[in-house]
Parts: C-alpha cells; structure tokens; sequence
C-alpha cells in the first residue's frame, strides 16, 4: 500500500512517553489503554522543550485517542504556549489481542511473518486504518501538524509514505516527515530531530 500525496507537505511524529509494558519489553497495543509513567511524563516534557528551542512552527497537535498518546500532547502543547490538540482515534496503535502484556522478543519472529495477533488487527487492517487516518488530517497540514503516536504508527506512515526499511522510533523521540509527489512513489525525507 502506497500513500499518493496531492502536494508536499511536512508534518512531525513523536512517539508517546513510556509506559509501565514499555519500560518493561512487554508488548502494549492499542487495545490497551494504560497511563505513561512518570518517567514518560518528565520524557514528553523534555521532548516539549526540545521542540520549543527548534522553533518548529507547529500549528496543531493531532493525538491518538489513548490515555498515553493524550498525555503527551497536553504536555507538549502546554509547554508551546496551548497549541490547539485534535484527537484522532485512527492513530492508535495496533491492536494487538493475546499478545499484549507478553515479551517483545517472544512475538517478534511472528510479526515479521506477517501473523496476525489472536483477538487483534492484521497488519493489512492497521495499514488501512493509518492511511485513513491521514485522508483525515489533510486538512491540517498546512498547519505543520505535530502527531502524537506509537510506535507501530509512525513504522506504518514510514512506510505507506514511501520509506522502504523499518522505522524505528524511541519514546519521546521526534521525527519529522517531508513529503514530496512523485511520479511512482513519494519523495520522503524523514529526519530524527535533535536540538539545536
């Protein structure tokens, strides 16, 4: 599945602060909504300021609908001065079933083959549900949205945007996105930002 963008335009990707499963290696999809812990807290705060000092002229913040992902972008628009925050529950992770709460390492082998987690979403649904998702933030782009995810989102936009390896993004790491229409595929630029 390949995205077929209209006109260029840049938007930014942070990934939420951790969670107790995170700091722990432990799978946590989207059909698990758990708080970040402390340390995510002080983690989206740091990445607020990060972005504050990289004057990045984000006009809104368009979060997934989990406690996570919402937490996050309270953080980061508070310390920009209340940026105004979208929620957009298309940019939630994948919903990954029995194979929440178990070791990342012990379904990794299956995820590579393509499985699809008992009780959860198949890659090819989530795919599917990230592309709608940015049928739904267009509007917003002129605005340099700042989107506030999960993992498994921003590895899908990577992709679906014309990146060809696997993304891999940290908690409350920053990425930004450029996209340029290109004949046969996007031309993608994506950045992991580092303050200046």
């Amino acid at each position: 599945m390949s995205y077929r963008a209209d006109r260029s335009f840049t938007f930014y990707f942070v990934r939420h602060g951790i969670t107790a499963p995170n700091f722990s290696g432990l799978r946590c999809g989207g059909d698990v909504d758990l708080p970040m812990m402390d340390i995510g807290c002080d983690q989206a705060y740091l990445l607020a300021r990060q972005i504050e000092r990289m004057h990045l002229g984000i006009g809104l913040i368009v979060a997934g609908s989990l406690l996570r992902t919402r937490q996050t972008a309270a953080i980061v628009s508070g310390v920009l001065g209340m940026v105004p925050v979208e929620v957009e529950p298309l940019l939630n992770e994948r919903r990954l079933g029995r194979w929440n709460n178990r070791p990342i390492a012990e379904t990794e082998a299956q995820l590579a083959r393509g499985e699809t987690p008992p009780g959860g979403e198949s890659e090819d649904q989530f795919e599917a549900r990230v592309e709608r998702a940015l049928d739904h933030i267009k509007p917003y782009l002129e605005r340099r949205p700042l989107l506030v995810s999960s993992k498994g989102v921003g590895r899908v936009l990577y992709r679906i945007l014309g990146g060809e390896e696997r993304m891999q993004v940290g908690n409350g790491e920053i990425m930004e996105f450029a996209v340029t229409p290109g004949v046969e595929r996007n031309g993608l630029r994506v950045s992991r930002l580092q303050p200046g």
